[in-house]
């Protein structure tokens, strides 16, 4: 059975919804701040794009801590808009979507 894991975690700047759901491989992860989201590889960064959200990728992570420290490799034109890049670790790209 997926387990489906909820938390929230504080940063400097207020605190983010975190979810897990196991699958095979490796866990579904979306970190959700106020604005916009980090999402892990499992999702499709050309979708959020599609759809006009803040959100940005980090690859190859198991929990929410290396979400927070994964680095961002893709990101889509709104993120961009509050100035999340590649590059960023994802805890400063969901301090700008407080």
């Amino acid at each position: 059975m997926n387990k489906l894991i909820h938390e929230r975690v504080k940063i400097d700047n207020g605190e983010v919804d975190c979810y897990s759901i196991e699958l095979p491989g490796a866990p579904l992860i979306v970190l959700r701040a106020e604005k916009g989201f980090v999402m892990c590889g499992y999702l499709d960064i050309s979708a959020a794009e599609k759809l006009g959200v803040v959100a940005a990728k980090v690859k190859g992570v198991a929990t929410f801590e290396d979400v927070l420290n994964g680095v961002v490799v893709e990101t889509t034109s709104k993120a961009r808009e509050l100035g999340i890049s590649a590059g960023m670790h994802g805890k400063d790209a969901l301090e700008r979507m407080l």
